[in-house]
Protein backbone atom coordinates (compact mmCIF):
# COMPACT_ATOMS: atom_id res chain seq x y z
CA UNK A 1 0.00 0.00 0.00
CA UNK A 2 2.33 2.77 -1.24
CA UNK A 3 0.09 5.63 0.01
CA UNK A 4 -0.69 4.01 3.36
CA UNK A 5 0.49 6.96 5.44
CA UNK A 6 -0.87 9.70 3.16
CA UNK A 7 -3.97 11.88 3.50
CA UNK A 8 -5.70 13.17 0.37
CA UNK A 9 -8.52 15.60 -0.39
CA UNK A 10 -10.26 15.22 -3.75
CA UNK A 11 -12.58 18.09 -4.66
CA UNK A 12 -15.54 17.07 -6.77
CA UNK A 13 -14.53 13.57 -5.79
CA UNK A 14 -17.93 11.91 -6.05
CA UNK A 15 -18.52 11.74 -9.80
CA UNK A 16 -16.70 11.22 -13.09
CA UNK A 17 -12.94 11.67 -13.03
CA UNK A 18 -13.09 12.73 -9.37
CA UNK A 19 -14.72 9.45 -8.34
CA UNK A 20 -12.07 7.46 -10.22
CA UNK A 21 -9.33 9.47 -8.48
CA UNK A 22 -10.91 8.97 -5.05
CA UNK A 23 -11.11 5.21 -5.59
CA UNK A 24 -7.59 5.00 -7.04
CA UNK A 25 -5.99 6.78 -4.09
CA UNK A 26 -8.00 4.78 -1.56
CA UNK A 27 -7.00 1.55 -3.30
CA UNK A 28 -3.37 2.60 -2.95
CA UNK A 29 -3.88 3.02 0.80
CA UNK A 30 -4.43 6.76 1.21
CA UNK A 31 -6.93 8.17 3.68
CA UNK A 32 -9.26 10.01 1.31
CA UNK A 33 -11.64 12.90 1.95
CA UNK A 34 -14.19 12.95 -0.86
CA UNK A 35 -15.44 16.50 -1.24
CA UNK A 36 -18.81 17.04 -2.92
CA UNK A 37 -21.18 19.93 -3.38
CA UNK A 38 -24.58 18.46 -4.30
CA UNK A 39 -23.74 14.82 -5.05
CA UNK A 40 -24.25 13.32 -1.59
CA UNK A 41 -25.65 9.98 -2.84
CA UNK A 42 -22.71 9.48 -5.19
CA UNK A 43 -20.21 10.43 -2.47
CA UNK A 44 -21.84 8.08 0.02
CA UNK A 45 -21.74 5.29 -2.54
CA UNK A 46 -17.99 5.69 -3.07
CA UNK A 47 -17.31 5.89 0.66
CA UNK A 48 -19.30 2.73 1.35
CA UNK A 49 -17.65 0.91 -1.56
CA UNK A 50 -14.12 1.75 -0.44
CA UNK A 51 -14.85 1.09 3.25
CA UNK A 52 -16.09 -2.38 2.31
CA UNK A 53 -12.62 -2.95 0.84
CA UNK A 54 -10.89 -1.72 3.98
CA UNK A 55 -10.26 1.83 2.82
CA UNK A 56 -10.27 4.82 5.16
CA UNK A 57 -12.58 7.18 3.30
CA UNK A 58 -15.01 9.89 4.34
CA UNK A 59 -17.00 12.53 2.52
CA UNK A 60 -17.36 16.23 3.34
CA UNK A 61 -19.76 18.69 1.69
CA UNK A 62 -18.52 22.04 0.44
CA UNK A 63 -18.65 24.36 -2.53
CA UNK A 64 -15.13 25.07 -3.81
CA UNK A 65 -16.32 28.52 -4.89
CA UNK A 66 -16.83 29.37 -1.21
CA UNK A 67 -13.54 30.09 0.57
CA UNK A 68 -15.01 29.43 4.02
CA UNK A 69 -16.26 25.99 2.93
CA UNK A 70 -12.78 24.94 1.84
CA UNK A 71 -11.14 26.32 4.99
CA UNK A 72 -13.59 24.21 7.00
CA UNK A 73 -12.79 21.06 5.00
CA UNK A 74 -9.05 21.57 5.51
CA UNK A 75 -9.60 22.14 9.24
CA UNK A 76 -11.78 19.02 9.63
CA UNK A 77 -9.31 16.93 7.64
CA UNK A 78 -6.43 17.95 9.89
CA UNK A 79 -8.49 17.33 13.01
CA UNK A 80 -9.37 13.84 11.84
CA UNK A 81 -6.15 12.71 10.15
CA UNK A 82 -3.52 15.10 11.58
CA UNK A 83 -2.18 16.25 8.20
CA UNK A 84 -2.86 16.84 4.49
CA UNK A 85 -0.42 15.34 1.99
CA UNK A 86 -2.33 15.45 -1.29
CA UNK A 87 -4.84 17.81 -2.86
CA UNK A 88 -6.52 17.00 -6.17
CA UNK A 89 -8.37 20.07 -7.44
CA UNK A 90 -10.89 18.29 -9.62
CA UNK A 91 -14.22 20.08 -9.04
CA UNK A 92 -15.55 21.73 -12.18
CA UNK A 93 -18.70 22.72 -14.04
CA UNK A 94 -19.70 23.80 -17.55
CA UNK A 95 -22.18 26.45 -18.66
CA UNK A 96 -21.68 26.37 -22.44
CA UNK A 97 -22.87 29.15 -24.69
CA UNK A 98 -21.54 31.12 -27.64
CA UNK A 99 -19.78 34.23 -26.38
CA UNK A 100 -22.26 36.52 -28.12
CA UNK A 101 -25.06 34.90 -26.11
CA UNK A 102 -23.18 34.16 -22.89
CA UNK A 103 -24.57 35.82 -19.80
CA UNK A 104 -22.39 37.34 -17.10
CA UNK A 105 -23.88 34.74 -14.74
CA UNK A 106 -22.71 31.84 -16.97
CA UNK A 107 -19.25 33.38 -17.12
CA UNK A 108 -19.09 34.07 -13.40
CA UNK A 109 -20.29 30.64 -12.22
CA UNK A 110 -17.76 28.73 -14.32
CA UNK A 111 -14.81 30.96 -13.39
CA UNK A 112 -15.77 30.95 -9.70
CA UNK A 113 -15.87 27.14 -9.59
CA UNK A 114 -13.16 26.13 -12.06
CA UNK A 115 -10.55 28.80 -11.30
CA UNK A 116 -11.41 30.55 -8.03
CA UNK A 117 -12.24 27.14 -6.57
CA UNK A 118 -8.68 25.98 -7.23
CA UNK A 119 -7.38 29.04 -5.37
CA UNK A 120 -9.75 28.48 -2.43
CA UNK A 121 -8.91 24.80 -1.97
CA UNK A 122 -5.18 25.32 -2.40
CA UNK A 123 -5.06 28.33 -0.10
CA UNK A 124 -6.80 26.25 2.58
CA UNK A 125 -4.32 23.34 2.53
CA UNK A 126 -1.02 25.20 2.04
CA UNK A 127 -0.44 25.99 5.74
CA UNK A 128 -0.56 22.28 6.60
CA UNK A 129 1.74 21.33 3.73
CA UNK A 130 4.24 24.09 4.53
CA UNK A 131 4.26 23.07 8.19
CA UNK A 132 5.12 19.47 7.35
CA UNK A 133 7.50 20.58 4.55
CA UNK A 134 5.92 18.28 1.96
CA UNK A 135 2.90 17.96 -0.26
CA UNK A 136 1.56 17.21 -3.70
CA UNK A 137 -1.08 19.27 -5.50
CA UNK A 138 -2.69 18.17 -8.76
CA UNK A 139 -4.81 20.74 -10.58
CA UNK A 140 -7.28 19.52 -13.16
CA UNK A 141 -7.12 21.62 -16.30
CA UNK A 142 -8.35 20.50 -19.73
CA UNK A 143 -7.44 20.26 -23.40
CA UNK A 144 -10.03 23.03 -23.82
CA UNK A 145 -7.79 25.28 -21.73
CA UNK A 146 -5.04 24.68 -24.28
CA UNK A 147 -6.83 24.91 -27.60
CA UNK A 148 -10.17 26.56 -26.80
CA UNK A 149 -13.60 25.24 -27.70
CA UNK A 150 -16.61 26.75 -29.44
CA UNK A 151 -19.19 27.82 -26.88
CA UNK A 152 -16.73 27.44 -24.02
CA UNK A 153 -15.05 30.81 -23.57
CA UNK A 154 -15.75 30.70 -19.83
CA UNK A 155 -14.53 27.12 -19.36
CA UNK A 156 -11.49 27.62 -21.61
CA UNK A 157 -10.43 30.80 -19.82
CA UNK A 158 -10.77 29.18 -16.41
CA UNK A 159 -8.85 26.06 -17.38
CA UNK A 160 -6.09 28.10 -19.04
CA UNK A 161 -5.88 30.09 -15.83
CA UNK A 162 -5.37 26.86 -13.89
CA UNK A 163 -2.26 26.13 -15.98
CA UNK A 164 -0.77 29.55 -15.25
CA UNK A 165 -1.64 29.21 -11.56
CA UNK A 166 0.07 25.79 -11.48
CA UNK A 167 3.32 27.05 -12.99
CA UNK A 168 3.58 29.96 -10.56
CA UNK A 169 2.62 27.98 -7.47
CA UNK A 170 5.15 25.28 -8.34
CA UNK A 171 7.93 27.88 -8.32
CA UNK A 172 6.77 29.37 -5.02
CA UNK A 173 6.33 26.04 -3.24
CA UNK A 174 9.41 24.11 -4.41
CA UNK A 175 11.39 25.38 -1.40
CA UNK A 176 8.85 23.67 0.86
CA UNK A 177 9.07 20.35 -1.01
CA UNK A 178 5.52 20.83 -2.32
CA UNK A 179 5.07 19.69 -5.92
CA UNK A 180 2.35 21.26 -8.07
CA UNK A 181 1.29 19.92 -11.47
CA UNK A 182 -1.64 20.21 -13.84
CA UNK A 183 -3.33 17.35 -15.68
CA UNK A 184 -5.10 18.16 -18.94
CA UNK A 185 -7.55 15.43 -19.91
CA UNK A 186 -8.75 15.31 -23.48
CA UNK A 187 -12.21 13.97 -24.17
CA UNK A 188 -13.02 11.46 -21.42
CA UNK A 189 -16.15 9.31 -21.09
CA UNK A 190 -18.07 11.14 -18.36
CA UNK A 191 -21.48 12.71 -17.89
CA UNK A 192 -20.05 15.90 -19.40
CA UNK A 193 -19.08 14.26 -22.70
CA UNK A 194 -22.36 12.32 -22.80
CA UNK A 195 -24.00 15.65 -23.62
CA UNK A 196 -21.98 16.04 -26.84
CA UNK A 197 -24.12 15.36 -29.96
CA UNK A 198 -23.23 12.13 -31.76
CA UNK A 199 -22.19 13.89 -34.97
CA UNK A 200 -19.80 16.11 -33.03
CA UNK A 201 -18.38 13.05 -31.25
CA UNK A 202 -17.66 11.43 -34.60
CA UNK A 203 -15.73 14.50 -35.75
CA UNK A 204 -13.77 14.57 -32.50
CA UNK A 205 -12.85 10.89 -32.80
CA UNK A 206 -11.20 11.62 -36.15
CA UNK A 207 -8.92 14.14 -34.44
CA UNK A 208 -7.81 11.67 -31.77
CA UNK A 209 -4.99 9.41 -33.04
CA UNK A 210 -6.03 6.64 -30.63
CA UNK A 211 -9.54 6.80 -32.08
CA UNK A 212 -11.50 6.83 -28.83
CA UNK A 213 -12.44 8.88 -25.80
CA UNK A 214 -10.40 8.21 -22.67
CA UNK A 215 -11.58 6.47 -19.52
CA UNK A 216 -11.72 8.07 -16.11
CA UNK A 217 -9.37 5.41 -14.71
CA UNK A 218 -6.70 6.44 -17.21
CA UNK A 219 -6.71 9.97 -15.80
CA UNK A 220 -6.75 8.64 -12.24
CA UNK A 221 -3.72 6.44 -12.89
CA UNK A 222 -1.83 9.42 -14.32
CA UNK A 223 -2.53 11.35 -11.13
CA UNK A 224 -1.39 8.38 -9.04
CA UNK A 225 1.85 8.26 -11.06
CA UNK A 226 2.55 11.94 -10.38
CA UNK A 227 1.94 11.43 -6.66
CA UNK A 228 3.95 8.23 -6.31
CA UNK A 229 6.73 8.53 -8.85
CA UNK A 230 6.89 12.16 -10.00
CA UNK A 231 9.29 13.18 -7.26
CA UNK A 232 11.23 15.49 -9.64
CA UNK A 233 8.21 16.69 -11.60
CA UNK A 234 6.70 20.05 -10.72
CA UNK A 235 5.16 22.95 -12.64
CA UNK A 236 4.27 20.67 -15.52
CA UNK A 237 1.18 20.17 -17.65
CA UNK A 238 0.55 16.48 -18.30
CA UNK A 239 -1.71 15.75 -21.26
CA UNK A 240 -3.97 12.69 -21.18
CA UNK A 241 -5.66 13.03 -24.54
CA UNK A 242 -4.99 10.03 -26.77
CA UNK A 243 -2.45 11.96 -28.85
CA UNK A 244 -4.77 14.82 -29.75
CA UNK A 245 -2.56 17.74 -30.70
CA UNK A 246 -3.33 21.35 -29.94
CA UNK A 247 -4.58 23.43 -32.86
Amino acid sequence: MPLEDKVAIVTGGAKGIGAAVSEQLATLGAKVVVNYNSSFKEAEKIVNKMKSKGGQVCCLPGNVADEEHMERIAKLTRERFDKIDILVNNAGITQDNLMVNMTSEEWRKVVETNLNGVFNSTHAVLPAMKEQNSGCIINMSSIIGQMGGVGQANYSAAKAGVIGFTKTLAQEMARYNIRVNAVCPGFIDTSMTEQIPEKVKEKLMKKIPMGRFGETQEVAKTIAFLILHGTYITGQTINVNGGMYME
